[in-house]
């Protein structure tokens, strides 16, 4: 999980905080986010290909935009296990490189 922190701190951290608070009214949580932890596949797709327009998390509705990063499957895979593991949350399926390819828009 050490990589999956090095990306969350070069790529998520600046608009999700360091908590995974994210900002109030404008940044989703990922810290204990309903919609993280019941919405895989979208999920993924949100990281891979980022996300315009309404999301629900946690009951409240953000509607902004989250650029995709331009990261690896294997480093999806690896922020995305570090971010379900971390801020509250808890995942016992880990997310595989294999697994990100396979997502498509």
């Amino acid at each position: 999980m050490d990589r999956g922190v090095i990306i969350y701190e070069d790529f998520c951290m600046n608009c999700h905080l360091v908590d995974g608070e994210g900002v109030e009214n404008v940044i989703p949580p990922l810290a204990l986010s309903d919609f993280l932890m019941k919405n895989r596949e979208e999920s993924l797709k949100v990281v891979k290909f980022g996300q315009s327009g309404k999301i629900v998390v946690n009951g409240k509705t953000y509607n902004g935009t989250m650029t995709a990063m331009g990261l690896t499957g294997q480093e999806i895979a690896d922020v995305m296990n570090y971010i379900t593991n971390s801020f509250g949350n808890s995942n016992a399926i880990k997310f595989t490189e294999q697994e990100v390819l396979k997502i498509e828009k």
